[in-house]
Formats: C-alpha cells, sequence, structure tokens
C-alpha cells in the first residue's frame, strides 16, 4: 500500500486519522486487495462538487441557440416585473 492507501481494518481501528489523511487527496480504501472506496476529506469534495456544478452551468450556457437569445425581454424591464 502507498501513502494514499488504507486498508478497512486501519479505517476501522482510527478513522479519524483517515479522514485526517484525506484532507487534500483522496484516500483509497482496500480490502483484500481490491478497492472497495475512495475517502475524501470535505473541502476537497466540496471543490468537486463545485467543479461539477460549474461544468454543468457552462454546458448549459453552451446548449442555448443564438436566436433564444432574440427571446430574451429587457433585463430592467424583467426587473421592474419583479419589483426589484
Amino acid at each position: 500500500m502507498n501513502d494514499n492507501t488504507i486498508s478497512i481494518s486501519q479505517l476501522k481501528m482510527n478513522p479519524s486519522a483517515a479522514i485526517a489523511q484525506a484532507i487534500d487527496f483522496p484516500l483509497e480504501v482496500e480490502s483484500r486487495g481490491k478497492t472497495q472506496a475512495y475517502l475524501v476529506g470535505k473541502k476537497l469534495f466540496e471543490k468537486i462538487v463545485e467543479y461539477m456544478e460549474d461544468q454543468e452551468d457552462i454546458a448549459t450556457v453552451k446548449s442555448i441557440k443564438p436566436e433564444e437569445y432574440k427571446q430574451a425581454g429587457d433585463f430592467e424591464e424583467f426587473a421592474r416585473e419583479l419589483g426589484i
């Protein structure tokens, strides 16, 4: 096992140490030499989710056809309708 791998037994014995080890880089959890899971720290997980959301937003913007822009109304008028 390398520095980014831990056995399920080690994880059970000291979950706090495993979580601390997974803060900056995913930790591979193995059982009998086979990968069973990956453990990631909170900040890393949040970065991954943010990246995925950004990619989804980019795909959505790219999917808008130029003719759909023409259908959009005036932003100022829309804001007035919302009362903002």
